[in-house]
Formats: C-alpha cells, structure tokens, sequence
C-alpha cells in the first residue's frame, strides 16, 4: 500500500490509425521516455507483463455483445482479405479507423483498466496510471468513435461497482473534448458521479443538451487559461464531488487541454495538471482511501503530452 502503479504493455503499439494520424504509438514513446530520463519511472511499480485481455464479461457491463461483433467482423475481414492485399485499415468514422492489430490493444487497454482497479481496490496499490491506447472516452454503447473502441473508464466504472462491493464511484474527465461515450453509458447510474470539462462548442458537439442528474459538465469557450478553469473546476466540480463521496476515483486523463496541443484550444499547462491532480488526491484521500485510477486519454503534443503526464504522475507518487 502507498505505491502508485504505472500499467502498459507492448499490444498498445500494435494499434495504428495510419501515417500521420494523430493517435499514435509514438504517444507511448513519449511518455516512456520522459518518465524515464526524469526518474520518476524508479518510484513507480511497473506492470507490463500481468495484463490480461478484457473479457466479454467484462466489456459488455459498458458495451453491447453487437457492438463488440461489429469491431470483430471488421477485423476479421482485414485479416482475411490480407493475402490477396488488401486494406490495411477498415473505417469506423473520418477520423478512426481499425488495423489488424485494434482489437487486441483495446481489449488490453480494458484489461489495464480493469487490472489496474483491482490492485487499488485490493489495497496492493494506492494509485495507478495506465498509459493506455486506444483511448475510451468518446466510445459509446453501440459505437466506436473519435479514436476509442471501448470506453475503459465506464468499464473500469461497472467492474469495480459490480465486483468490489462498493456504491459510489466517482468519474473525473479532464480532456479537452466531451467524454461523450461515458456519458452515453453512464448516465442515469446513481452509482457514478461524472465530473467533466471540454471546450465548447467543440467536437464532439455535446454535453449541454440537459445532462442527468449524475452528469457535472463545465463546457468551456477556447482559448480559456489555466487560472479561469481552475475557478470553474473550484465552483462546479468540487461542491458535487464532496456531497458524493467517492468510495473511488477514476480519472479519464486528456492532456489536450494544453496550451501547445494543436487538437485543442485550451489554455492548460502543466501547473494547472498539477493542480487539478492535487484536488482530485485530496477528495480521494478524503473519502475513497487515495483509491485513484487514472487512465491516458487523449493529448497529441508529444512534448507538452510526456511533460503533462509526468506532472500527473508525481502528484499521485508524492514526487
């Protein structure tokens, strides 16, 4: 108890989107090596051998068996017209497309997800970061969308309501685009209390429309500083999650709210990472036993990307 664990595994370099797409293995590369060159990798318990894949089960508490038949059909159709050449990639939406190698990394991200809520709960970690790809939260019940396949964090969500005996889990959402596929499949649950902020108006173009009940969304306008969210996530976030009180927390942590991140148009940087990690620790340790799950979403500066989330870390690792 007291460790912050850090899960990756090889399969998440397996999925490609393509040449220049955004989305990309190179992301890991980053982070890796900026953990690596600052020490902070030393502090942290690697696990990236003990990973096992999603199961069934265990997706569809978020997805639906059809869902899951779609992504499969697709990549087995890849997979079969290979020999006689043909695509690499088969589309999803203009912007997500599956390779041979998707489904693999995304029911592995899951597992991470899911591996990573077990050794908290189970009180073997205190933390956990998880550099994961594809990332989940745009990935609603029935659809894949916006990079993500499987939504990890509604399936982290479910899996440690259902098989941990707790009643209370708080979802933190702080990328730059709405975690509208969380939303889809968690709205409505009295379980889970999401709390989120995106730019707005943005893709993907939600998140205003009369949220439920357990839906805290702050949209807010480009080009925002760090100092203004901050009052926001102060007056909106904070209050909801201290009525909840989270049995544990589970973050979707984007890092495309950056200033430099060219996805986005947030003016984030990594004090303001560092400040908004510091809140969601002090609820956590308030209320839920410093059970935190934090899991990669989006963030596509590789610079700003490895510098941001080495931020994140140290907060979780008392660095």
């Amino acid at each position: 108890m007291g460790n912050t664990g850090y899960y990756t595994h090889r399969d998440f370099w397996k999925h490609e989107m393509g040449r220049g797409h955004p989305e990309c293995p190179e992301r890991l590369d980053a982070i890796e090596d900026r953990l690596l060159v600052t020490g902070v990798a030393d502090a942290l318990e690697r696990h990236d051998d003990d990973i096992p894949l999603a199961t069934l089960a265990q997706i569809t508490r978020a997805h639906s068996a059809e869902h899951m038949e779609r992504l499969e059909a697709l990549a087995q159709r890849l997979v079969a017209d290979a020999p006689a050449g043909g695509p690499d990639h088969a589309p999803v939406d203009p912007d997500t497309s599956l390779c041979r190698g998707t489904l693999l990394a995304a029911r592995r991200a899951a597992g991470a997800a899911i591996a990573a809520t077990d050794a908290v709960m189970g009180g073997q970690l205190q933390n956990a970061f998880c550099a994961v790809r594809p990332p989940g939260h745009h990935a609603c019940r029935e659809q894949a969308m916006g990079f993500c396949f499987l939504n990890n964090v509604a399936i982290a969500a479910r899996h440690a309501l259902d098989e941990h005996g707790i009643s209370r889990v708080a979802v933190v959402d702080f990328d730059v685009h709405h975690g509208n596929g969380t939303e889809d499949i968690l709205a409505g649950d009295p379980r889970v209390l999401m709390v989120g902020i995106f730019q707005h108006p943005f893709y993907p173009f939600s998140g205003t429309d009369q949220p439920a009940d357990n839906m805290v969304n702050v949209p807010i306008p480009a080009y925002t500083r760090g100092m203004d969210v901050r009052e926001m996530i102060e007056a909106v976030w904070m209050p909801r999650l201290e009525a909840f009180r989270p049995e544990l927390v589970i973050v979707s942590a984007g890092f495309d709210a950056h200033r430099e991140d060219e996805l986005g148009q947030l003016g984030l940087n990594e004090n303001d990472y560092i400040w908004i990690t510091s809140r969601i620790r002090e609820v956590a340790d308030r209320y839920a036993k410093g059970r935190i799950v934090s899991l990669l979403e989006g963030g596509y500066n590789l610079d700003a990307l490895a510098r941001s989330v080495e931020a994140h870390v140290r907060v979780l690792a008392d660095l």
